[in-house]
């Protein structure tokens, strides 16, 4: 199964910091990722660096974008989980008694994503893949 195009699959772990630059320095050396930087388009001026593992794209990580400013959020890591439709999983995690915390909004190129907060107050990030990024 593809998890990029598997509903209810996990498919990419993301950092979000202050600090890219030492979070690279840090992992690179810990896990032997290396990195492959690009500019975001949706967020001009800001970089997302791809991590790699033998050439395999295994996450990435960014700062925190504009919309998270005066939010007091830490650093973190947050797991993209695949599914069929965005919008749909966000309207169902409302009647399920979670919270949409941030979009449905898309990535240029990559993917519409949400990220929610079940009723247990847990944040997980859903995607569903546009077709040039892997998906269905």
């Amino acid at each position: 199964m593809d998890p990029m195009k598997t509903h209810g699959m996990f498919s990419w772990n993301e950092l979000i910091t202050t600090d890219v630059e030492a979070a690279k320095q840090f992992y690179g050396k810990l896990l032997g990722w290396t990195f492959e930087d690009m500019p975001m388009e949706h967020l001009p001026g800001m970089t997302y660096s791809s991590a790699k593992v033998g050439g395999q794209y295994v996450g990435g990580m960014m700062t925190f974008p504009p919309a998270a400013e005066g939010r007091n959020i830490p650093p973190h890591w947050g797991a993209y989980i695949t599914v069929d439709d965005t919008d749909e999983s966000a309207k169902q995690c409302v009647a399920l008694g979670g919270e949409v915390i941030h979009g449905p909004v898309d990535i240029p190129h990559v993917g519409r994503f949400a990220v929610l907060r079940d009723p247990l107050g847990a944040y997980i990030h859903i995607i569903t893949y546009f077709p040039e990024a892997g998906g269905a």
